[in-house]
C-alpha cells in the first residue's frame, strides 16, 4: 500500500511525557541492592542498581522489570500485552503508532526470528473527523516467552526520532525460583533485538546467541553480599533491514573503512565479572563491553552497556533478560543502541 505523506516526518524533536510501568505493574523499586556493611561483618557497599519493577522480590514470588525512564525517550512504553488468540500485541504511551484500538499486528516482511515474534504498529490512522490517513511512526515490537511458559520479555522501538526516541523494555518471572547454594550452571539460547540510533533515524533488526555461565560457589555467599558470579557473551551477531535482508556485511564495511580494520563479525559482547552481579531473588545485573583490534593491531573498544535478567525455576533452569549496548564505532549514527531480548535455557542431561 502507498503511504499518503500527509503529517509527520522522520525525525521529530522529542517532548516529554509521563508513564507508569507495563504488563500492569505499577510498583517502582526503590531496591538500589545496597547491602548492609555491618551484615555478617562485612564491610563492603555495593552500588548495584535494578530496573524500576517490583518493589519488594522475592525469590519465591514474580518479578517484573522495564527499562528506566529518560528524557530522551527511553522506558515509556507502558501497559505491554499479549493477545495470543488474536495474536496481537499492545503498547499505551507511545505517540503515533496508532490509535489506541488498533494493536500491533505479526509483521509483514519479518514475523519473527525464531521463536521471537515481530509486530507492527499501524501505517496510517485516519484523522477521527474527516478520514484523512496520517502517518504513523514505525514502530516495531519483539515479544519472546520462555518454553516453560514461566519469563517472557517484550521490546518496542521505533528509530523515528533524531535521539532515540519513545520506546522501552520490559522482562518479567512469572514464577518463582530455587537458587543453587553451589556449583556451577551454563545457559546457551539465542537473542533478538532492535537497532536504533542517536544523531538520526533509522531503525535495524538483529539476531545473536547468548551464553550466561554463573559461578554459585563464589563470590562467598557466606558474607551476605554475594549470591554468586556471572559471566556471559552474546555473540554469532547478525544484522536485518526491516525488509528482512541480512545487511551484517554492510555494517561491518563502515564500521572498517572508518575504524581501519578488517572485521568478519560484529564482536562479541562480554559481561563483566564482579561481585554483586547475582542476588538472592535470582536477578542479574551488570555491565558488557566489547572491543576488537584495528589494522595496527591496536585494541579498539566498540561497545559498552548492561545486561538485565532474571533466573527461574525450581532447579534455576531458565534466565531471561534484555542486553543493551552502545557504540560510536558505526558512523552511520552518532551513536547506535542495540536492545537484544533473550529466553536461555540450562539444559538436562540425557
Amino acid at each position: 500500500m502507498k503511504l499518503n505523506l500527509v503529517g509527520l516526518l522522520l525525525c521529530t524533536v522529542l517532548a516529554g511525557c509521563g508513564g507508569t510501568a507495563p504488563f500492569g505493574e505499577k510498583e517502582e523499586s526503590t531496591d538500589t541492592g545496597t547491602t548492609d556493611p555491618d551484615a555478617n561483618g562485612g564491610t563492603i557497599e555495593s552500588d548495584r542498581t535494578v530496573p524500576p519493577g517490583t518493589a519488594s522480590p522475592q525469590p519465591s514470588s514474580t518479578i517484573f522489570r522495564k527499562e528506566p525512564e529518560s528524557p530522551t525517550g527511553n522506558g515509556f512504553a507502558q501497559n505491554i500485552r499479549y493477545d495470543s488468540v488474536n495474536d496481537t500485541f499492545a503498547v499505551d504511551n507511545l505517540p503515533f503508532d496508532g490509535g489506541a484500538d488498533t494493536p500491533y499486528q505479526r509483521g509483514d516482511a519479518v514475523s519473527s526470528f525464531g521463536t521471537y515474534a515481530v509486530y507492527e504498529a499501524l501505517r496510517q490512522y485516519p484523522d477521527s473527523a474527516n478520514n484523512t490517513p496520517i502517518n504513523q511512526f514505525r514502530h516495531r515490537a519483539i515479544y519472546g516467552v520462555s518454553r516453560s511458559g514461566e519469563t517472557e520479555f517484550a521490546i518496542v522501538r521505533t528509530g523515528a526520532y533524531s535521539d532515540y526516541g519513545f520506546g522501552g523494555f520490559v522482562y518479567e518471572r512469572n514464577g518463582t525460583v530455587t537458587l543453587p547454594t553451589s556449583g556451577q550452571a551454563i545457559y546457551n539460547g539465542s537473542g533478538a533485538g532492535l537497532r536504533d540510533r542517536e544523531g538520526n533515524g533509522g531503525l535495524e533488526y538483529s539476531t545473536s546467541n547468548v551464553q550466561i555461565a554463573i559461578d554459585f560457589d563464589d563470590f562467598d555467599a557466606a558474607t551476605g553480599r554475594y549470591e554468586g558470579a556471572v559471566d556471559g557473551f552474546l555473540f554469532d551477531r547478525r544484522v536485518f533491514n526491516l525488509e528482512g535482508e541480512e545487511i551484517t556485511n554492510d555494517v561491518l564495511g563502515r564500521i572498517n573503512a572508518e575504524n581501519n580494520s578488517s572485521l568478519t563479525a560484529i564482536p562479541t559482547a562480554v559481561f563483566t565479572v564482579k561481585p554483586n552481579a547475582l542476588d538472592k531473588n535470582g536477578e542479574i545485573v551488570g555491565a558488557v563491553t566489547s572491543r576488537f583490534n584495528n589494522n595496527d593491531g591496536d585494541v579498539v573498544a566498540y561497545e559498552t552497556g548492561q545486561y538485565y535478567a532474571i533466573i527461574s525455576g525450581e532447579q534455576a533452569d531458565e534466565i531471561v533478560g534484555i542486553i543493551v549496548t552502545e557504540t560510536t564505532r558505526d558512523p552511520v549514527a552518532d551513536k547506535l543502541r542495540d536492545t537484544t531480548g533473550f529466553t536461555i535455557y540450562r539444559e538436562a542431561q540425557n
